[in-house]
């Protein structure tokens, strides 16, 4: 042994044990080596340490080194997998080399995280399949936001995901400084263990919800989102000129006499897009002007690091993380009115069916001669005496836009084109972040006149790029999963829908037909949903194998390079198409796939933040009707009890199977239905329903009814 030390070393540990003429049992190694009783203690940890990283191996209680083919037999069982924790205190392993997860228990849990990246070996236990983790390979964070909180164990942080399911430790003096309850972010100082729990430190301390609402700071810190741009960055951002220079104007094609204007949500301040419009002879001549932002953010620089970082802008209810500092996304870039602008302009000629004739794509310079919100546009087209003497310029042009819209909603519509349509709210707070209201945000027909138009210039270009086989950027939507589409088929039979067998390659058509039959009748909405829960997510790539949603050969963003980063990376390539550069293919195959990978992933992280920011505010909200009574639809069934949406808050809350106390319901799935043993009284999926607000957990994310006294279950036939 090495001198001053008297527990053998891993090496003095495997050559004993390798070379040992008998495999040695643990007293003929504590013996070998001499050790105290006290030293026999860490010789099992040590010992414990060779076992996990699969160095030696017991063998009826005797130690043995595994030969080459018994290590090689044994690695082929481990897999590498994600750990995904559940709030119960179980969790499953995530692998791509397994059928199923498999299940961690509780005992295995405590010293893992969400998240964790492990190396693990499938065993049967109680004829049922489970992960034995050998070890942690990679810890999914080093930070942690919780609330604090005072035990018996001293003071302790509880995670405020709900994922995040064990607690840690804080110093002692936090409890005493803090009151239990404050939010606080910390770093991880010591990982858990199996056998002691984790350490933390407090970096910054959020605030207690008391004082003021924390929801839309907790999301931010919980997803570590940027909430500043690095120093670097705005020190760039100072150097870009607010002015024009003459000589870029003058390279451009003017277009600042031109009527355009913006249409806008009315608290916007990034206008990415202005339309202007004249009737030709043969039908319409539609000019869609998007901001310049790739003069203004060049490859290269940590402005456009920091762009490509943040990919999107995250849209919270009472602030926008911006992927532009304001700078830019509010003044320079924005197409603000009466003032001259640099552009990119996609030019469409249509005739009156709604056909492309022909286009042009360049770079222009613009005035917007108006800054309209949708509802102002809606007025105008409807005709509103007050707004026409306000804006006299736009009427003429706003009426031929809306004739154009309904050309080309109707083109589309005809080959195949989905629209969900599903409602959505706005939640509105006051200035201390509380949520005040929740309302619907009404979408009409000035919405679609926009997006109409976006969807024929991000037409426009994707056609261009795919005509002369230019490397691109295209947002692109594959058809969906057959069982998905099984799945839904099955809902929809229960719903009284005749199903026709129907086979892939589907038609995005098929689906519109389903829309179609469920139009004006109650299940409407919730067929929408179950619908678009079928399909699969639209993403990024170079490879354009079109989008199915909008029955779409050629498709991608380019309408919105302030608040999206893939219409940036379009922007440059189209630019440097039409300038006539040849382009490194291989460089930009391997570049856009790893974009569109990024940009992908960035998309889901900010649907997942906007939407979970949402919920907790909804939930905040619904605590203060406990005990209030609402109309909803049973939007999911389960053996455990059943989902219903809440018409005005269109969130979904459970209705647990055992709070049905007027008999034994069953699960009836194949049907997607509860039904009474004795009674037969049946609840069904779209069943609309009344439900008594019992439970509204914002931490977890939970809200549970019960039905109302005055409910009646539909009686079976």
């Amino acid at each position: 042994m090495e001198d001053g030390k008297r527990v053998p070393s891993e090496k003095e540990l495997l050559k004993y044990i390798c070379n040992a003429k008998k495999p040695p049992s643990f007293t003929e190694i504590a013996k070998h080596f001499g050790l105290t009783k006290k030293e026999k203690k860490a010789l099992k940890k040590e010992l414990k340490k060779l076992l996990k990283a699969g160095k030696v191996a017991v063998r009826k209680g005797r130690y043995i080194c595994p030969s080459k083919e018994e290590k090689k037999k044994e690695e082929k069982k481990r897999i590498v997998g994600t750990v995904i924790a559940y709030p119960a205190g179980f969790g499953f392993l995530q692998s791509e080399e397994l059928e199923k997860d498999l299940y961690i228990p509780p005992i295995e849990m405590q010293y893992l995280l969400h998240g964790d990246k492990v190396l693990a070996e499938p065993k049967i236990y109680k004829g049922r399949p489970e992960a034995k983790i050998i070890r942690v390979l990679k810890r999914a964070t080093k930070y942690v936001l919780g609330r604090v909180d005072v035990t018996k164990k001293g003071c302790t942080l509880i995670p405020i995901d709900s994922n995040q399911h064990l607690r840690f430790l804080l110093p002692q003096k936090v409890c005493k400084e803090l009151r239990p309850g404050t939010v606080v972010d910390c770093e991880i100082t010591r990982y858990p263990t199996k056998s002691s729990p984790g350490r933390v430190k407090v970096k910054e301390v959020l605030g207690h919800p008391d004082e003021r609402s924390l929801i839309v700071d907790i999301v931010i810190r919980k997803y570590k989102l940027p909430t500043d741009y690095p120093e670097e960055v705005k020190r760039e951002v100072e150097q870009i000129p607010d002015e024009i220079p003459k000589e870029e104007i003058e390279r451009r094609r003017d277009l600042r006499e031109q009527v355009c204007f913006t249409i806008d949500p009315e608290r916007a301040r990034d206008f990415d897009d202005a339309v202007a419009i004249e009737r030709t002879d043969k039908g319409y001549r539609l000019w869609v002007h998007i901001a310049d932002v790739s003069h203004y953010v060049k490859p290269g620089t940590k402005l456009d690091e920091e762009a490509f970082r943040r990919s999107f802008t995250f849209y919270l209810p009472d602030r926008a993380l911006h992927m532009l500092p304001e700078k830019l996304s509010a003044r320079v870039c924005s197409l603000r009115p009466d003032e001259d602008k640099l552009a990119f302009t996609v030019e469409m000629h249509f005739d009156r069916e709604g056909n492309l004739l022909d286009y042009d794509i360049y770079e222009s310079v613009i005035r917007s001669k108006a800054r309209l919100t949708y509802d102002q546009a809606l007025r105008l087209i409807i005709g509103d005496p007050g707004l026409e003497k306000k804006y006299p310029h736009v009427v003429e042009p706003l009426r031929a836009m809306a004739e154009l819209a309904r050309i080309l909603n109707k083109k589309r519509w005809d080959r195949g084109s989905i629209d969900f349509d599903l409602p959505e709210v706005e939640v509105i707070v006051d200035e201390f972040g509380e949520p005040t209201a929740v309302v619907p945000y009404e979408r009409h027909f000035a919405h679609k006149l926009i997006e109409e138009f976006m969807i024929a210039a991000n037409e426009t270009v994707a056609m261009h790029m795919q005509n002369i086989g230019y490397p691109c950027l295209y947002r692109v939507h594959e058809e969906p999963d057959p069982k998905k589409v099984q799945q839904l088929l099955e809902l929809l039979q229960g719903l009284g829908y005749q199903v026709k067998k129907v086979k892939p390659p589907y038609h995005p058509k098929f689906f519109q037909q389903i829309l179609e039959y469920f139009e004006g009748k109650p299940e409407e909405m919730l067929v929408r949903y179950l619908t678009l829960r079928s399909m699969k997510r639209a993403f990024y790539s170079p490879v354009n194998i079109g989008h199915f949603g909008l029955a779409s050969d050629h498709y991608l963003h380019f309408t919105s390079p302030i608040r999206r980063y893939p219409d940036l990376i379009v922007h440059r390539l189209t630019k440097m198409a039409l300038k006539g550069e040849i382009p490194d293919y291989k460089y930009w195959e391997e570049y856009l796939t790893y974009a569109g990978e990024y940009c992908s992933s960035q998309e889901r992280l900010a649907d997942e933040v906007e939407e979970e920011a949402v919920e907790r505010l909804k939930i905040r909200m619904l605590k203060s009707y406990i005990g209030d009574t609402f109309e909803g639809i049973i939007t999911g069934v389960h053996p455990y009890g059943f989902f219903v949406e809440l018409k005005d808050f269109i969130i979904d809350g459970l209705v647990p199977i055992e709070t049905l106390r007027d008999d034994e319901y069953i699960f009836d799935e194949p049907n997607h239905q509860l039904v009474g043993v004795k009674t037969g009284k049946r609840y069904r999926l779209g069943d609309p329903v009344k439900v008594k607000l019992v439970r509204a957990d914002e931490e977890r994310m939970e809200v549970d009814f019960v039905l109302a006294e005055e409910e009646k279950a539909v009686e079976s036939s």
